[in-house]
C-alpha cells in the first residue's frame, strides 16, 4: 500500500495517514493480521515527523483498526472490524451532514448523491480486488 499526503492541505496529516490506512483496511489492500511498518520506519518513509504517525496509530488504535504489540509490532486488526457504535454514528454524521447539505444547495439531487457514493464505494472495493 502506497501511503500519499498532501502537505498543502488543511487535513491534519495524522487524519490523512489514518484515512488512506482505514481506506486500504477497506478496500482489502491491508487484511486482517497484515503488519504495518513501526512509528519510527513510516514516519521516516514518509517524511514526516513520529508523534504524528503515532498519533494516527493511537487513534486508529483506540477505534479498533489495529493492534500494538510490544513483540509483533503493529498489525491490522486480525480479529474483527469495529462495529457500528453511536460514537461513530456521530462522528459519521457530523462529516456527512454539512457535505449532504453543500450538496444540495449546490443542486444535486438525491439520486446524483447516491451514485457518488455508489461509484466511490465500488472504487474503494475494486481497488482491493485489484490486489488480491
Amino acid at each position: 500500500m502506497i501511503i500519499q499526503l498532501d502537505m498543502q492541505s488543511d487535513v491534519p496529516i495524522y487524519n490523512q495517514l489514518m484515512n488512506q490506512i482505514i481506506e486500504g483496511i477497506a478496500s482489502g489492500s491491508l487484511k486482517p493480521g497484515d503488519p504495518l511498518p513501526s512509528v519510527r520506519s513510516m514516519a521516516s518513509d514518509i517524511g514526516i515527523n513520529l508523534h504524528t504517525v503515532n498519533k494516527a496509530y493511537t487513534l486508529l488504535k483506540q477505534e479498533g483498526f489495529i493492534q500494538i504489540h510490544r513483540q509483533k509490532g503493529v498489525v491490522i486488526q486480525p480479529d474483527t472490524m469495529p462495529g457500528i457504535t453511536p460514537e461513530y454514528q456521530d462522528k459519521r454524521n457530523a462529516y456527512l451532514k454539512p457535505i449532504i447539505a453543500e450538496a444540495i444547495c449546490r443542486g444535486l439531487s438525491e439520486e446524483q448523491l447516491l451514485q457518488i457514493v455508489r461509484d466511490m464505494h465500488n472504487e474503494i472495493t475494486q481497488t482491493g480486488e485489484e490486489n488480491v
